[in-house]
């Protein structure tokens, strides 16, 4: 099983300023991820003046501007994301950002991002996908909203496209924020990954931790979940996200289950082995026996340490002959 990959998922929290979104990075990397991810667009590029919100976005943002007037706002400059960049080399986490148009996903290949996340809501963007599938680059995508058959269209175009399919991971996900828990249906997951022959993860919008670990309970190889300074700020997805203590005790938790589903090989651990003695059982007197006397089950029985006779032997063991005086619960020995 591949190692887990776990993307604290800043996007727009930063709500246009720089500082912020250091500070933002500064909370990731304390929590022990692998990588923070910003998201990377004009709005002019991404949406339409007169495009409207999505229903969540207008109960934490109101219904007073557009679309692309919220969004305008949270733009990150070109600058701000070269200085973003060397942060997170100096605080030795993988700066990750989300395209959402061919020309961010230009200046990002220009950046040098070692992985391209596709979202939800570019998999039906052929010239976009075409796009990042030359770049021969890993790709995570995104599958919110989306079939299976509209999946596999996508993955079809990223591998034509020239990326190897081996480099791309596939993340069930729920675009309502937050999700709620019975819209989650994270077996859609496996179903992806038994059909798609390709990696997946999960990408999680629900206001908790279990779903994440369960994910990686079910195989999940990379998990993004938002966070935030504080749920309290202005802006989209704040409310949706995870506090800097909540992050943190998602990534742990997380760790955990990673360390706790193993290689997935039956056998004792090397801790455990030192308990067989102990606990299991040999084959021992039931009584004092003379020389020559015959095994039978009046005259032994199965009872602890686990030093001597394995138990299952029992069969062969009656009927044969000691061959010295044992003492009541001692170790047979033949």
């Amino acid at each position: 099983m591949a190692k887990l990959f776990i993307i604290a998922e800043a996007g727009v929290n930063h709500n246009g300023s720089l500082s912020i979104a250091k500070r933002l990075v500064d909370v990731a990397s304390d929590s022990g991820a692998d990588a923070v991810k910003f998201q990377t667009f004009k709005a002019d590029k991404l949406v339409c003046e007169d495009a409207p919100k999505a229903s969540y976005q207008k109960k934490t943002t109101g219904g007073n501007e557009t679309q692309f007037e919220m969004l305008k706002k949270l733009e990150l400059s070109c600058l701000d994301h070269t200085k973003l960049l060397a942060y997170c080399k100096k605080r030795k986490i993988e700066f990750l950002s989300t395209p959402f148009d061919c020309e961010s996903v230009d200046f990002l290949y220009k950046l040098g991002l070692r992985i391209f996340k596709i979202p939800s809501g570019e998999i039906t963007n052929l010239p976009y996908l075409r796009k990042v599938g030359s770049l021969h680059k890993k790709i995570i995508m995104s599958t919110g909203m989306a079939d299976l058959e509209e999946v596999r269209t996508a993955l079809e175009v990223l591998v034509l496209s020239g990326t190897k399919k081996e480099n791309i991971t596939i993340l069930h996900c729920n675009t309502e924020y937050p999700t709620r828990y019975e819209d989650v249906n994270l077996l859609a997951m496996i179903t992806m990954r038994k059909a798609l022959k390709v990696r997946t993860g999960y990408s999680d919008h629900t206001p908790g931790l279990e779903v994440p670990i369960a994910a990686v309970a079910l195989g999940a190889t990379v998990i993004e979940k938002h966070f935030t300074l504080d749920k309290r700020m202005q802006g989209p997805d704040h409310k949706a996200s995870l506090e800097p203590n909540e992050l943190k005790k998602m990534v742990l938790a997380l760790r955990n289950t990673e360390k706790i589903l193993g290689n997935g090989i039956k056998k004792p651990s090397s801790a455990e082995l030192r308990n067989k003695p102990v606990s299991r059982k040999s084959i021992v007197a039931l009584k004092n026996i003379n020389k020559g006397e015959v095994f039978n089950e009046c005259n032994i029985v199965v009872k602890r340490p686990g030093t001597g006779i394995n138990p299952m032997r029992w069969d062969k063991i009656l009927g044969t002959a000691a061959k010295r005086h044992f003492k009541k619960d001692r170790l047979i020995e033949v």
